[in-house]
């Protein structure tokens, strides 16, 4: 009999989540990039794209404990569309910084980057604020005066960067700083992370950043900087092969002793459409669902609609419910073009189903970009972030 509570596909079950099925490419692509930059060789950052539900965020967990394997110093964040990006990377690199002082020998170096640091950080604070408004980033050593204190990001970043990397060449290792949600960063924001990026790979410095976003990641970052391109290897991470889905759902199976059928795997596959985030929630619901074992066809069957209230509550309807009135209305007039497929539409076919003039809609669209319910996937064409979204929106339409 299936065991409810061993359930692998729970949230935190297991010790290598599906999600990471079939990402051996960009986990070597990593490793190679941690060696060549701990032996002083130029290398790109990289910025991982996708949809919503690829396992991007799952992959940056796992990429930040490669480095910190190979003794990195390594820092994570989710960057937030209504927040500047000195407070969360300050805290960031504080971690990382940690990481690299329990093997560095000489204390009073590891202490001036950390005051570097909180110089760098106390610049969050508005001139104005008064003292007990004030930010106060947790760094018990005394703030350096003329370092990364300017104000500007984009000059306050380089030399921030430029010193947490010499800190970690010192112990013959490098820095890992992870972004997560990266097209969510400020214009400002991205100016400056592109600068320091363009610095660090002039030099050669051992510190490289690690981002994740959606699919216009790319754009975003070459509207800010033009010589964008250069400066990171962009990796888009997708659905997986019917190969890579099958063993995502086999190997934590396995892992309890119990197996699945083969019928049981096809009806698995054709529902998730080899999603990670999909695959997960209905091998969750089969396994629950299952009396016996092996999970049978009949098992995956009768959990579906289970797992389909549970995407629609918590995957699709929380971002639906973040949409206004006329945002709704763009958001369904695509999946009526689209038919519910996983396919563009056009900004202008948008506005003649729905009567209005294009520049009318700009408001709604710019709206939802910002949101990040929708991107842009080339001039003129506008798609959802979420797979399976525009079903989801017609099938909420039709109940």
């Amino acid at each position: 009999m299936v065991d409810p509570i061993r359930n692998p596909f729970a949230p935190g079950a297991g010790q290598r989540p599906p999600e990471l099925a079939g990402r051996e490419r960009e986990l070597t692509a990593f490793e190679v990039v941690l060696q060549r930059v701990a032996r002083g060789r130029p290398e790109r950052s990289m910025v991982l794209t996708g949809l919503r539900g690829v396992g991007k965020t799952v992959l940056l967990g796992e990429l930040r404990s490669m480095a910190v394997k190979h003794r990195w110093g390594a820092g994570k964040i989710e960057a937030r569309p209504d927040a500047e990006l000195r407070r969360p990377l300050s805290a960031a690199l504080h971690r990382a910084i940690r990481d690299l002082a329990v093997r560095h020998r000489a204390p009073d170096r590891v202490e001036e980057v950390l005051g570097v640091l909180k110089a760098f950080a106390l610049r969050s604070n508005k001139a104005d604020a008064k003292l007990r408004d004030r930010w106060q980033p947790g760094i018990d050593v005394p703030a350096a005066q003329g370092r990364a204190d300017s104000g500007d990001i984009e000059i306050d970043l380089v030399e921030l960067f430029t010193d947490v990397a010499e800190l970690a060449a010192d112990v013959g290792t490098g820095v890992a700083l992870l972004i997560d949600e990266i097209q969510d960063l400020q214009p400002v924001d991205v100016s400056a992370l592109c600068a320091a990026c363009h610095e660090l790979s002039q030099s050669g410095a051992p510190l490289v950043v690690v981002g994740a976003g959606l699919p216009h990641v790319p754009a975003v970052l070459s509207a800010s900087k033009s010589y964008s391109e250069r400066l990171f290897r962009y990796v888009r991470i997708d659905r997986l092969s019917r190969e890579d889905a099958d063993r995502a759902v086999l190997a934590p199976i396995e892992r309890e002793d119990a197996g699945i059928e083969p019928e049981a795997l096809d009806a698995l596959f054709d529902a998730s459409g080899g999603y990670p985030y999909f695959i997960q929630a209905y091998a969750k619901a089969a396994w629950d669902a299952a009396p016996d074992d092996p999970i049978t066809v009949q098992d995956v069957q009768v959990a579906a609609p289970e797992a389909e209230q549970e995407l629609a509550v918590g995957f699709f309807g929380s971002r639906y419910e973040r949409a206004t009135p006329a945002e709704r209305e763009y958001l369904r007039a695509m999946a009526e073009l689209t038919q519910g497929r996983d396919e563009s539409a056009g900004t202008s076919d948008v506005a003649v189903y729905l009567g209005r003039k294009p520049s009318s809609l700009s408001p709604a669209r710019d709206s939802l970009m910002k949101k990040g319910l929708v991107y842009s996937a080339e001039r003129g064409h506008i798609a959802f972030t979420v797979p399976h979204f525009g079903h989801y929106l017609l099938s909420r339409a039709a109940d």
